[in-house]
């Protein structure tokens, strides 16, 4: 909702889990391989028991990526098929690697009959991405698909991993609904400007801290503080920076808000944060752009903001519930005319994060 590339910056996010899944079935298997199925790829990797292969650049290297860190912790599963299928839309911004992850880690723990506490499972799949698939990913995704609760979001302090769950079912945000708009446009400068983002970010850091000894990171960082060391970091570290400290601040007013039931304000902070994504982080695009600045004209529709890593993907936006129909209508059909594009849109409520087979959650069941 709110908090974005904050998450690799010790910083403050708070996203929900909406009511997309992928389900991992996982089998014994009588041979000594590993077997990855995946019914959306209709592919199949398989891997020796004693493999050490580097990533091949597909969808399995994520659940690859987790067995390596299960074995790195010690826990090594017996021989298995597992078959991922699910309806998180694919490159969207809505977090479809880590729910691959998630479910892959949930499944090899029960099968290896192992347990781990949500905040390892959380972080095991955040460094699977991070050192399998080079991707340089935050935690945020990983973290709240295990620990997400419904009818709340989830207020995460990336660094010590401390969460509350915040509620979105009262006051002045029951009668409120997110519709995610999935422009279907992923520029495929991402990912190269992602990592480039990230190593702006910690050059800016890295000055700070060398200045003000007592940071440990960005999420301790004052924009005075940034300020008094623009001189100091090229003009792109000083905006990266810049975005993040800003974005932190609005993270907490986002809380007061929500507890406080006002969501016309909540709506402000997520037009401000795009602003921000937009101008200081660099991380839109003109068919985002767009979504954004049409859906605050639409009836109904408090704020609206760009979701993810950036570059393409999807729009959040916080409508009146007796509006969201209309609303996400008149918004793909206004995209439509602009882009000849046909944008999907979802109306979500907050749901539960994991549950392995029996239905227990992730949070307690730890496995």
């Amino acid at each position: 909702m709110i908090g974005e590339h904050t998450d690799y910056t010790g910083g403050l996010v708070l996203p929900m889990a909406i009511p997309f899944s992928t389900t991992a079935v996982i089998t014994s298997s009588d041979t000594s391989q590993y077997s990855f199925h995946s019914e959306q790829a209709k592919e199949v990797r398989e891997i020796p028991l004693d493999d050490r292969s580097e990533a091949i650049g597909n969808w399995s290297d994520y659940a690859v990526g987790v067995l390596r860190q299960l074995q790195l912790r010690g826990i090594t599963p017996p021989a298995f098929e597992l078959k991922l299928h699910g309806n998180v839309p694919y490159a969207a911004g809505l977090s479809s690697s880590a729910s691959l992850e998630v479910a892959s880690a949930l499944a090899m723990l029960a099968h290896a009959g192992a347990t781990l506490p949500l905040e390892e499972i959380a972080m095991l799949c955040k460094l699977a991405e991070n050192d399998y698939v080079h991707s340089p990913c935050g935690i945020m995704d990983q973290f709240v698909i295990t620990a997400a609760k419904a009818g709340h979001a989830l207020l995460l302090d990336t660094r010590s991993l401390s969460y509350e769950h915040i509620p979105m079912n009262h006051a002045g945000l029951a009668d409120k609904r997110i519709v995610v708009c999935n422009s279907m446009v992923k520029h495929s400068i991402a990912n190269g400007d992602y990592g480039l983002r990230r190593r702006e970010v910690e050059a800016g850091q890295d000055v700070l801290r060398s200045a003000f000894p007592q940071l440990r990171d960005l999420g301790d960082a004052s924009l005075e503080q940034l300020e008094s060391k623009a001189a100091q970091m090229t003009p792109e570290s000083y905006r990266r920076c810049r975005h993040i400290i800003s974005e932190n601040a609005r993270v907490r007013e986002a809380k007061a808000a929500m507890v406080a039931g006002d969501a016309a304000n909540l709506g402000k902070l997520m037009i401000a944060a795009h602003a921000s994504q937009r101008d200081d982080f660099e991380c839109s695009c003109e068919e985002i752009d767009f979504l954004v600045d049409t859906a605050v004209t639409l009836e109904g529709c408090l704020g609206a903001r760009m979701t993810g890593g950036g570059f393409g993907g999807c729009t959040v936006n916080l409508v009146s519930e007796d509006k969201a129909e209309a609303f996400a209508k008149a918004l793909s059909a206004a995209f439509l005319e602009r882009f000849s594009i046909k944008a999907e849109t979802y109306i979500c409520e907050a749901v539960d994060g994991a549950v392995l087979r029996n239905g227990t959650p992730a949070k307690e069941a730890q496995a």
